[in-house]
């Protein structure tokens, strides 16, 4: 998910906001019109055939692109078709699925908690979910009825382990692991879009009464960490997950759109998942049931995803990002400290895992950022922050350069061809 970028925004450090617009057009006024944020502008210009050939190819069915600089737009497209049975086209306040790029907002909102006082990073978990009191680790394991032993955990889950996916917690199906797939299936554990009635609570009792895929803190391994986390911010805040985030990032930073679940009147604004049609030629509606797509909008919307729940436009996701870039101050209010934003962005937290001189990159409190290894490589400038999303969004930032890129799409299956790095790359090189 780290490497599927698919809706781009570059952003750099400028003076904090006004108090929130109402529009967005205050929040990243468009310099479309003039040479001073230090881009090509016939490089820039190229970047439209390059999308159109990945759509002629059906690599891609369209996507969405918007460039920030300094606090302005430079760049703001949108490509293809969003819905081949209307032929409606994308457009630029689309909104999309997010998945994976909701942990980073996720640990955001928990570090507001910790600068309250309410954790210590190093905090057992159970203190507060006393589900996860002696939880254990999967020693065998039976195919053919599901059966299986464990090991006792030798310690805790530490609250900094589900930031860093180090607990030992796995996903099921996602994870790719036969075995975590039924065991998490047969304990009926939900992990992404589910239309169905559940809550944060019963959710995460249900994963603490399965094994752990290795022992605390010994391995990364990508989990429900920050499901976990979402939960703890409903019994740190006295608040529903939803609320909080809502009172303390989204209306704070004007990311006017984002939300688990879309009210009536946006609706028609959230682009359809597709997949390759099964005839070999075009797209069509993604149907799958595992997860269901049609999540943000019906159901019991009862679950919370601190992993994977939200759904936004890109720009609100790029007035988060400036935030970040900011250290902490946005709309002329500071939102976290610079120190928490050093520790969500820049310090790493798992040096036993990914060691920075062995590494290309390692993972912060928020999110994989590239080391100087990484930097040689071609991945970015060293310090870069990223993630991804299961539909196929993904985004990074750099410190250095003051920059955010932010390319999102909604699909499954796609052959994609690269799009993620290709716009990368045709962004950079339209950097003076």
């Amino acid at each position: 998910m780290k490497k599927n970028i698919t809706f781009f925004l570059i952003i750099t450090h400028f003076s904090a906001f006004a108090q929130i617009p109402a529009d967005y057009e205050k929040l990243f006024p468009n310099s479309l019109i003039n040479n001073e944020l230090g881009f090509n502008k016939d490089r820039l210009n190229s970047i439209e055939s390059g999308f159109q050939e990945l759509i002629s190819k059906e690599q891609i069915p369209g996507a969405v692109a918007l460039v920030v600089r300094n606090g302005k737009v430079v760049y703001e497209k949108a490509f293809g078709i969003s819905d081949p049975k209307t032929n409606r086209a994308y457009k630029i306040d689309d909104i999309f699925r997010i998945a994976s790029m909701s942990k980073a907002i996720t640990s955001t909102a928990a570090m507001i908690l910790y600068e309250q006082g309410k954790f210590n990073l190093d905090d057992p978990i159970s203190k507060w979910i006393p589900a996860f009191k002696n939880m254990t680790v999967l020693s065998s394991y039976n195919a053919k009825d599901t059966t299986y032993t464990t090991i006792p955990a030798v310690k805790p889950i530490t609250v900094r382990q589900l930031f860093t996916h180090s607990s030992g917690l796995s996903y099921g199906r996602i994870s790719g692991d036969l075995r975590f797939h039924a065991i998490s299936a047969k304990a009926g554990i939900t992990e992404l879009y589910t239309t169905d009635k559940v809550s944060l609570a019963e959710n995460i009792n249900k994963l603490a009464s399965i094994p752990l895929v290795s022992q605390p803190g010994e391995k990364y391994n990508y989990a429900m960490g920050l499901d976990v986390l979402g939960y703890l911010i409903e019994l740190w805040s006295g608040q529903k997950f939803d609320v909080f985030l809502k009172e303390n990032l989204f209306q704070p930073l004007g990311m006017k759109d984002a939300c688990f679940y879309l009210p009536e009147a946006k609706t028609d604004r959230l682009v359809p998942v597709l997949k390759p049609a099964a005839t070999g030629k075009g797209w069509e509606k993604y149907t799958g049931t595992y997860y269901d797509a049609d999540y943000p909008v019906k159901g019991a919307k009862t679950w919370f995803s601190g992993g994977a729940g939200l759904s936004c436009t890109a720009r609100d996701y790029a007035l988060f990002l400036q935030m970040l870039l900011n250290n902490g101050s946005a709309n002329g209010k500071r939102v976290l400290s610079p120190y928490s934003v050093f520790l969500l962005t820049a310090a790493n937290q798992t040096p036993d895992l990914t060691p920075t001189d062995k590494s290309e990159q390692f993972n912060s409190l928020g999110f994989g950022v590239i080391t100087s290894l990484g930097e040689e490589r071609g991945n970015g400038f060293k310090g870069r922050f990223s993630w991804g999303g299961y539909f196929n969004t993904n985004y990074w930032a750099d410190p250095k350069t003051g920059t955010i890129m932010v390319l999102l799409k909604q699909t499954r299956f796609a052959p994609d061809g690269g799009s993620a790095n290709l716009f990368t790359r045709w962004i950079t090189s339209a950097m003076e």
